[in-house]
This record gives C-alpha cells, sequence and structure tokens, in this order.
C-alpha cells in the first residue's frame, strides 16, 4: 500500500530528486546502486513499470491520486507518494507537471553489449548527439521501425534524461540499449557498419547492397559537424539520403526514421 504524504513545504525529505539534483547528480550519485531517473506522465512511467523498472516515490497533484495516477500507485506498491496543491509542485519542479504526475525510479546498470547484440540484425549507434529532444525522437523511430538494439558512445545524451525520455514516449524503455566507446566495437560480433554521412563515395541509402547485410549496424552523428572523419573511414560502407531542392542534410532525427525503414529487415 503506498504511503501518501501531503507536502506544504519545498524542503521535504524525500523530494530532493524532484527539485534540488540536477540529471547529472541523479545519475552519477556515489553508489551506482542509487542512482535514480524521472519519468513524466502517467502513459510514460506506464511503459517503464511494463519493462521492469523499479520506482522509488511518486510526486503528483492531489486531485490525481484518485484519478490519472490511480493505477499507477496501485501497481507501486509500498512506495511514498508526495502530494500537494498544484502551485506548490509548479515552485518545486519549476514547471507545471505533465499531467500531474513524476515517478523516481531506480537507474539499472547498462547491459553487457553481447548480450544485446547476440541475436540482433539492425542495431543503431548514436555516436555524440547531444540534444535531448533528438535522442528521444531517434529511440521512438527505433521502436517503432524494428531496430533490435541502440548503442551510445559516451560522448552522447543520457537517454534516460527526463527530456530524453518524455520524447521518447517511454520507447527507451522497450528498446534494449548501452554504452560503447566507438562504432568499432560491433566489428568482433559479426556487424557491417554503415555511416551515415555526405561524402564523394557515399552510396544511396537504398542500394540493395546495404539492406541485404545480415547484420548491419547504422551509425549516426551529431547534430553539427555529422560523423568524426575517423568513424566515417572506419565503417563498412557510407550511405547518404537522396535530396531534392537543394537540401544537403536532415535533421539526425528525421535521417534515423528514414535510414531505419529504408535499412529495415523486410520480412516475406
Amino acid at each position: 500500500m503506498a504511503h501518501i504524504i501531503h507536502i506544504n513545504s519545498l524542503d521535504y525529505p524525500g523530494t530532493e530528486p524532484y527539485w534540488q539534483l540536477t540529471e547529472a547528480q541523479l545519475r552519477s550519485r556515489l553508489d551506482a546502486d542509487k542512482a535514480l531517473f524521472i519519468v513524466e506522465s502517467p502513459k510514460v512511467i506506464n511503459v517503464a513499470l511494463r519493462a521492469g523498472y523499479i520506482p522509488v516515490s511518486i510526486l503528483c497533484e492531489e486531485r490525481h491520486i484518485t484519478g490519472d495516477a490511480a493505477d499507477i500507485i496501485e501497481r507501486c506498491g509500498d512506495i511514498p507518494v508526495f502530494t500537494g496543491d498544484r502551485e506548490l509542485l509548479r515552485t518545486l519542479t519549476g514547471y507545471t507537471l505533465t499531467r500531474g504526475v513524476l515517478c523516481a525510479m531506480r537507474r539499472p546498470h547498462p547491459p553487457v553489449l553481447a548480450d544485446i547484440v547476440e541475436t540482433a540484425q539492425r542495431i543503431a549507434v548514436i555516436d555524440s548527439v547531444t540534444d535531448t529532444t533528438n535522442i528521444g525522437a531517434i529511440f521512438r523511430s527505433a521502436a517503432a521501425l524494428g531496430i533490435d538494439a541502440v548503442c551510445l558512445t559516451h560522448t552522447s545524451c543520457d537517454p534516460l534524461n527526463r527530456r530524453a525520455v518524455r520524447v521518447s514516449m517511454g520507447s527507451v524503455f522497450l528498446v534494449p540499449w548501452t554504452w560503447i566507446d566507438s562504432p568499432s566495437d560491433l566489428q568482433p560480433f559479426g556487424f557491417k557498419t554503415v555511416a551515415m554521412a555526405l561524402t564523394d563515395d557515399s552510396v544511396p541509402i537504398d542500394d540493395p547492397l546495404l539492406a541485404s547485410q545480415p547484420r548491419l549496424a547504422i551509425i549516426l552523428g551529431t547534430e553539427g559537424d555529422g560523423l568524426k572523419r575517423e568513424v566515417i573511414a572506419e565503417a563498412d560502407f557510407v550511405a547518404r539520403i537522396p535530396m531534392a531542392h537543394g537540401v544537403d542534410s536532415l535533421n539526425v532525427a528525421a535521417a534515423s526514421a528514414v535510414a531505419f525503414w529504408q535499412l529495415r529487415v523486410k520480412t516475406k
């Protein structure tokens, strides 16, 4: 049974994850087993719960305890549910809550690379993408378009960043992901790599050779400068999306959706 706690001040013990701790502090606690992340909105919280993520506490408006948050509170068992009026919670968090509900959850340890690629045929590699909106959108496309796993270099944004989770609509909980040092980490597992880049020797994304690869890792680069030259040089293929009207590139999130669809494993 959840423990409903009515708060009337901005410094109530236990509410620190929602207002005092930065994303980096939530993620980088001295004890990794106590690291947290924050999930917004009932729909996304439910996706996380179904995926097995462990809730620590809930923050919600009083009116949602018997409304939008009721089933979540019931599913979460004996955890604190901090509540108060709308204005207090807005002051506490700095903004009006998304549908009035936030949930702090345990941050799991990233899986071992070998485990998430063992049966994978299509993997997305996110290299140095730092915009949280783009990370969330890439994960949403990956989940929708059949990508088996996502690997991120350590220079990329955290997929469990609050905004990335929200933009992904919980897709970060549906696609296995982990951190890697570089795209070359995938080569020992039998993957061919295709770098999405505009180079003189790039091939169109619809080149049949790309889609025919049994195991393919699609490498997506940073928003501004794109992929580093050494990453492109080490890739097995370099591909571009043909465009009209003199447009030379797409936003990385939009490009990922095109690439995932075109290079998906075709089923008969």
